[in-house]
């Protein structure tokens, strides 16, 4: 079984991402902004991450960066899911190192394809 890590500061997000995973035989754990997710990361065997960009403390584009540039984490697959649409966001993104890019408002069918592209 997986560990998914849930990077979400808005409840409202991290409900819909709890309720579309959930079908999945993984675990999923959270964190509330990228200071908690690096945290999570460092103390726990994560397989997968999706992560918000625009959080406290750290922003997603921040987190990604610092752990896609250490040798210990720099494996697992990162998704950011954010409202931030434009095309500049999404080549900064993929510039920090994530694996994939999605917009909000997010379709359960393409997020739950997405990670079980990553958890095969």
């Amino acid at each position: 079984m997986a560990k998914i890590l849930l990077v979400e500061d808005s409840n409202t997000d991290l409900t819909f991402l709890q309720k579309t995973l959930q079908v999945l035989p993984h675990e999923l754990i959270t964190a509330k902004d990228g200071e908690d997710a690096e945290a999570k990361v460092a103390a726990q065997k994560v397989d997968l991450i999706v992560l918000d960009v625009i959080m406290p403390k750290k922003n997603g584009f921040q987190v990604c960066r610092t752990l896609k540039k250490d040798p210990r984490f720099q494996h697992i697959p990162i998704i950011i899911t954010t409202s931030k649409t434009a095309e500049s966001d999404k080549f900064w993104g993929e510039r920090q190192g994530a694996d994939e890019y999605l917009t909000k408002p997010l379709a359960p069918a393409e997020l739950l394809a997405t990670v079980k592209k990553y958890l095969k």
